[in-house]
Order: C-alpha cells, then sequence, then structure tokens
C-alpha cells in the first residue's frame, strides 16, 4: 500500500525546494510566486531497516518498499477559495490526496521574497489554513442546496441524514474550524467520503527553518530546513552521514516526514520475506489478519485460514525461520488477531 500526500504552501516558502531534496527529482524552484503551476509528483520509497535486515538474512532476490507520493502544488494565496492566483485549479489536484503537508516558511533570507513582505509564520498558517476552509464551505454551501431540494422531492432517510450531516459541517466551517475539529460518526464519514474535504485529511506542518536551528523540535510540527536537505540529496551516503554528523543531525527531513505520516495516517508495517522477496505492506493500525493478506491479494483474504507471525527482530535473531520454528517463537494466528508494526507474516490460505 502506497499512499500520498500534498504539499501546500505560499509562494517561496520552499515547498518546491524540498520536494526536490524528499524525491531528488529536478523540479524548478527559482525566486518568484507560481512557479509551480502543473503539480509535480514523485514517488520515494520508505527507508526501512527492519525490511533490508530480511532481505539480506534470506538472500531475497528482490527488496520492495513500502512508497510515498509526494505531490508539489502551486502556491496558495490569499483569495484562492474565490480564484485568486491558480486558485480553485490548484485546490483540485489536492483533493485526491491521503494528507496535506503545509509548509511554512521560518527562515530569514532577504534575497527571498515573501508574497506578503515578512516572515511570520503565524500568519502563513491562518492564511492557508482559511483557505482551505473556505475552500470546503463553498462546496458543502453548493451541495446543501441540492440536498434540500432532494429532501423535499422523497424523504429518504439516508438523504436526511446526509443533509444533517452537511449541515452541521457547514456550521462549523462557517466557524473558521476545519471538518477535523468536528466528531463525526463512522457512518457520517461514510456518507461523505467521496466529497474528500481538504479540511477533513489529516494536516501536517512543516517549518522551512535556517540551518542553524535544523534540530529544532518543534512542538505543533517538523522542524526541517531545505536548503540542508537539497544539499544532503546531492551527496553519496557516506558523504551525507559525514555531513548529518557534524551538524548534529540525528535523521533526515524525510525520515521525520515519513514517521509523522504514519502517525498522522494511523498506519503500520508488516512484512514479508522469502528467498524471492522481502516486502514492506502498510495496513491501517487495528487491521485483522485478513485485512493484511487482503493486501497482497483479495484472495488471501478470501480464503484466508491462519497466519504464521514472528516479530521480526525474534525471526532475524533466530537466524531463520526453521530455527525459529525449532525454537517455537513463530506463532499460528487466527481471523482476530490484530497485526503489530514489524510483524514477519506467512499466510495460509483455501484456493
Amino acid at each position: 500500500m502506497s499512499f500520498s500526500i500534498g504539499i501546500v504552501g505560499l509562494p517561496n516558502v520552499g515547498k518546491s525546494t524540498l520536494f526536490k531534496a524528499l524525491t531528488k527529482k529536478q523540479v524548478d524552484a527559482s525566486n518568484y510566486p507560481f512557479c509551480t503551476i502543473e503539480p509535480n509528483v514523485g514517488v520515494v520509497a520508505v527507508p526501512d531497516e527492519r525490511l533490508d535486515a530480511l532481505s539480506k538474512l534470506n538472500n531475497s532476490e528482490k527488496t520492495i518498499y513500502t512508497t510515498i507520493e509526494f505531490v508539489d502544488i502551486a502556491g496558495l494565496v490569499k483569495g484562492a477559495s474565490k480564484g485568486e492566483g491558480l486558485g480553485n485549479k490548484f485546490l483540485a489536484n489536492i483533493r485526491e490526496v491521503d494528507a496535506i503537508l503545509q509548509v511554512v516558511r521560518r527562515f530569514k533570507d532577504k534575497n527571498v521574497i515573501h508574497v506578503h513582505g515578512e516572515v511570520n509564520p503565524k500568519s502563513d498558517r491562518e492564511v492557508i489554513d482559511l483557505e482551505l476552509i473556505l475552500a470546503d464551505l463553498e462546496i458543502v454551501s453548493k451541495i446543501l442546496d441540492k440536498a434540500n431540494a432532494k429532501i423535499r422531492g422523497a424523504h429518504d432517510k439516508n438523504d436526511e441524514k446526509y443533509f444533517k450531516t452537511l449541515s452541521k459541517i457547514k456550521n462549523t466551517l462557517e466557524s473558521e474550524k476545519m471538518i477535523s475539529t468536528l466528531s463525526l460518526s463512522e457512518e457520517e464519514k461514510l456518507l461523505i467520503k467521496s466529497l474528500n474535504f481538504l479540511t477533513l485529511k489529516p494536516m501536517l506542518y512543516c517549518y522551512n527553518v535556517d540551518e542553524e536551528e535544523v534540530n529544532d523540535e518543534s512542538q505543533d510540527g517538523i522542524a526541517i530546513c531545505a536548503k540542508i536537505e537539497s544539499e544532503l540529496a546531492e551527496l553519496s551516503d557516506v558523504d551525507a552521514k559525514e555531513y548529518m554528523e557534524s551538524l548534529g543531525m540525528k535523521e533526515t527531513g524525510l525520515n521525520k516526514l515519513i514517521k509523522e505520516s504514519y502517525k498522522a495516517l494511523n498506519l503500520i508495517t508488516y512484512l514479508t520475506s522469502g528467498p524471492k522477496e522481502s516486502r514492506a505492506w502498510t495496513v491501517e493500525i487495528g487491521s485483522r489478519a485478513p485485512q493484511a493478506a487482503g493486501k497482497i491479494h483479495t484472495d488471501f483474504e478470501k480464503g484466508f485460514i491462519r497466519a504464521e507471525v514472528i516479530n521480526w527482530k525474534d525471526l532475524l535473531e533466530s537466524g531463520g525461520e526453521v530455527s525459529a520454528k525449532e525454537k517455537g517463537l513463530i506463532r499460528l494466528e487466527g481471523k482476530d488477531y490484530i497485526v503489530k508494526d514489524g510483524d514477519a507474516m506467512v499466510f495460509r490460505f483455501a484456493n
């Protein structure tokens, strides 16, 4: 399972520079607004030392990582919900992503213009948050008009529930609050799922900081220096490691972002490994064994019998599957087993 993250922010906050560093893909990152017009898309493999270790243990022919798709979208300005800048064209490009990464400028550089004339992270966040709220409000208002007409014509209970849910959402948006602040039941979430509301998506905040702030731990977001990340992207693994050590960096911005993305989307990883391939599979927290098996193939879920499960580290320290079985470390789990992060699994199913 792969997932997608839309990178948004005001013009000239370093979105495209960060995208280039994260994906090691060349994009235009010039110093003027709306440099990015069509969205840039880059797919990144999620590094996983656990998978690497199991692949080496089993001498796997292939190692397949989970992937993240990053979508870098044109700079958002005040009035975007009304069509300012690239307006609705921009907003349409992020309705399909799983989460939104808001890049906020904290670096100070007189050579890089700020669209509002001064560096003010709090104000910049408020501008973008409000534009997303207004964009959702515009959509819900249009749909409510149609829903009203439908209810008057036919008294369907599902239509009434839909109308009530949308009305509740509209009231929240009119209060300049995101839909994510609203308590919605699973039924209500299902009713509005197809609408892809922007402010219902998980929102991550990334502060693009100066080099001396690269190790700053912001309480409400991730501190990343896009300039340093760009430099790291151009270096070999050995040189990049030495450079990070000299700066006191424990991990790259990509790794920070991956961790926060998994938390925001409630995701974990289980592993499969053998001579042919070792592979990472991403599932939601709380997934049961048959659901996890279904990620490999729908037939695995339909015909699920049991799963052989062992923690990846126990498997590694045992020296392999045969030895792990001899030590009694591999468990047999049924349909109700809830998959844990780092499980190494083999599924048995009926054809």
